[in-house]
């Protein structure tokens, strides 16, 4: 026999990677409504769900003798009818994510020079700026955005590592006592988001030589690295910003801003508050350039469009351009994009589609396969209906239902 290729501390940093971006920025000002305690059970519960669906997926990749990749998992499993709703809703996703990280960037670059520069720019000016860079760097290839993306991950642990050791000696045990679970349903699509590590499962499949065991190893601790991440941050930012006042968790709701601008208008000038600027800049620019890249490939792999040495200029240009101009007319969609994307197009690719797949591949075509899930139909049934409520709930929130608790 050969020798394995890959392992599974190499999976585990690549899944982890793939969750911990811009969408953590977001996190504390969602479940900051509902108070420290009540959303760490929403944590645990979110990743028990998205952990389970993507080892559903696991199975269901254990179903193809060659490398696939999500669509086509999703085509030969579902038909036509069940491509063709995949593609539009992850269409949907990426454009949203990426509209989301470009009003992020540019609020956080208007931030940064009025900081440390006292220069006033307006918003869309940093995103023009940055999705022009970052649209440079992916013409590149692939080549030029792993060199990129390894020096931002850096930086974003080195400012990670540093915020919390800073961190700490700023938080109240107080603010962590306060509890409002009933507000908790408005963090679950931004949860869903963050935890959605479940289009690198091919490629993850791939890396790890189809040894399934060793895939689903990887999934497990890397999500629950993901989740001790996410909770070291959760303690930094809700035990130093309070629920009300300028830079509270409602006002931030309110304006569509992030965890870090937060932090800053509550503690000022100091260094919790630019290390805190600069793991949004890393985080959001690490995200940016990950997702433009697969979106582009995406859009690439659909068009039937060849690999060259660099990529299309109007590739690029379709890549960027559409959430760029919507950040430009919507400067303060940040929270809301991550709510769309994690309410509605997460949870359908990620909920709904791998409970699907398996289904029929289980019962209707009685496919046999070395790893199975445990639950049976009973398992089944619950992912979907969690999948379903995630997804009424984020649509009865677009629709201002009178049923939802009043912010």
């Amino acid at each position: 026999m050969g020798k394995r290729e890959g392992n599974v501390f190499g999976g585990t940093l690549l899944l982890t990677g793939s969750c911990i971006g811009a969408g953590m920025l977001g996190l504390p000002i969602m479940t900051g409504l509902a108070g420290f305690f009540p959303s760490l059970v929403a944590f645990f519960g979110v990743w028990a769900f998205m952990t389970l669906t993507g080892l559903l997926l696991v199975e269901t990749n254990g179903w193809f003798s060659k490398r696939v990749n999500f669509i086509s998992m999703v085509g030969q499993s579902l038909g036509k009818k069940g491509k063709f709703f995949c593609w539009i809703f992850y269409l949907f996703l990426f454009y949203s994510l990426l509209l989301a990280y470009t009003a992020g960037i540019g609020a956080l670059v208007t931030k940064i020079f009025e900081e440390f520069f006292h220069i006033a720019i307006p918003d869309w000016a940093g995103s023009l700026f940055f999705v022009i860079l970052c649209g440079w760097i992916i013409f590149l290839g692939t080549r030029h955005v792993d060199i990129w993306n390894r020096f931002l991950m850096l930086g974003k642990i080195t400012v990670f590592l540093a915020l919390v050791f800073l961190g700490v000696r700023h938080i109240q045990p107080k603010l962590l006592e306060r509890s409002a679970p009933e507000y908790i349903v408005f963090a679950l699509p931004i949860l869903v988001i963050s935890f959605g590590f479940h289009n690198m499962i091919p490629s993850l499949t791939a890396y790890l030589k189809n040894d399934l065991k060793r895939v689903r190893k990887s999934i497990i601790m890397g999500g629950l690295f993901a989740l001790v991440i996410y909770l070291i941050w959760q303690v930094i930012v809700l035990g130093i910003v309070p629920l009300t006042g300028e830079s509270g968790i409602l006002t931030s709701l309110k304006d569509g801003s992030e965890a870090s601008q937060a932090l800053i208008g509550t503690l000022g000038s100091s260094w919790v508050s630019y290390f805190a600027t600069f793991l949004a800049f890393f985080a959001i620019l690490t995200s940016f350039l990950a997702q433009s890249l697969s979106l582009s490939h995406f859009l690439a792999d659909g068009l039937n469009i060849s690999y060259k040495r660099h990529e299309e200029v109007w590739l690029v240009v379709l890549t960027l351009f559409p959430p760029l101009l919507l950040a430009i007319l919507y400067p303060n969609i940040f929270l809301k994009a991550l709510d769309f994307a994690g309410g509605i197009c997460a949870v359908f690719l990620f909920g709904v589609m791998p409970v699907l797949m398996v289904w029929k591949g289980r019962y209707k075509k009685k496919i046999k396969a070395d790893y199975r899930v445990f639950g049976g139909k009973p398992l089944l049934v619950v992912l979907f209906l969690i999948a379903i409520f995630i997804a009424f709930f984020q649509l009865s929130r677009m629709f201002h239902a009178p049923y939802l608790p009043k912010l």
